[in-house]
């Protein structure tokens, strides 16, 4: 690692703290970077927006993609203070950034009382293994609008 990239998660680090200490969140924080600038700031504001999915690399992706007016976020590194969890994760994946910098593991995480590993392990089960009942419903009209997608001439390709 580099100076730059130091830095860079220095920023996130100190993100994290901001959350805590001014009551937004957990002691999260996360930054999406193009070409060496910050395009994107997050912080965990889940307590304070009464929002599950107000994470720190959330806030940052939806800053960054609204300062691209894209949601491609090719050329993107993400910086968190904390690995991410599995929805910031496929965020991430959905976003197509290309590298992820962390400092804290999901493990130490744990032991603060910030436990994923419920989630992963929930998502590896078969639906019917699965806490929340999941249960298939109208499949044949959801399709429809599929169907029509398909047919659309000015899709966007995800």
């Amino acid at each position: 690692m580099d100076n730059d990239s130091e830095q860079l998660m220095q920023v996130a680090i100190d993100l994290s703290f901001e959350a805590m200490r001014s009551q937004r969140g957990g002691p999260y924080g996360a930054i999406v970077v193009r070409d060496g600038e910050i395009i994107g700031r997050g912080m965990n504001e889940v307590t304070s927006r009464h929002d599950p999915t107000a994470h720190a690399e959330m806030t940052a992706i939806r800053q960054a993609c609204a300062h691209l007016q894209s949601w491609h976020l090719e050329g993107c590194e993400l910086y968190t203070s904390c690995e991410p969890c599995p929805m910031c994760m496929a965020a991430t994946y959905w976003a197509r950034i290309d590298r992820v910098y962390y400092g804290n593991s999901k493990e130490v995480a744990a032991r603060y009382g910030f436990n994923s590993q419920i989630f992963y392990d929930e998502l590896a089960l078969p639906l019917s293994q699965r806490q929340i009942t999941m249960i298939p419903y109208m499949e044949t009209e959801a399709e429809a609008a599929f169907e029509e997608w398909d047919a659309k001439a000015d899709k966007a390709d995800y």
